[in-house]
């Protein structure tokens, strides 16, 4: 799958890419600006969950082309925990599929900054696919 398949039109509009892979899934990153920013200097909530929601996408559609699979995917639940502020500099996500069934699938999202051992924000996403 192409890295650009990966990323929606709202995900290309806040500035969000593919940056690389990490244990077979796609690692997103975002750069600050007038895209993604809410108070001065500082990343908006919405970017930072649309981020987390990007790459717990873009892990399941790697994950299921692996497989040979494609479904249509449907959000039952995503719950995105604020950590940190994120402040004016790149921020990266990764998607990690904790669990992979037939019709259902659970993700864990992580977005850092500078250090990836200090989250900013978390996600734990519910999906239905159909």
């Amino acid at each position: 799958m192409e890295p650009q398949e990966l990323l929606s039109a709202y995900a290309r509009s806040l500035g969000i890419r593919v940056a690389g892979e990490e244990d077979g899934m796609p690692l997103l990153a975002v750069d600050f600006g007038p895209n993604v920013e809410g108070r001065p200097q500082h990343f908006h909530g919405g970017a930072t969950a649309g981020l987390l929601e990007t790459a717990g996408y873009a892990a399941l559609r790697t994950m299921l082309a692996a497989e040979g699979r494609e479904a249509v995917m449907k959000p039952v639940n995503i719950t995105v925990q604020y950590l940190s502020a994120g402040k004016s500099k790149p921020t990266f996500a990764l998607g990690r599929i904790t669990r992979l069934g037939r019709r259902n699938a659970n993700i864990t999202v992580e977005a850092w900054q500078d250090d990836r051992a200090r989250p900013i924000a978390s996600a734990v996403m519910n999906i239905l696919m159909a």
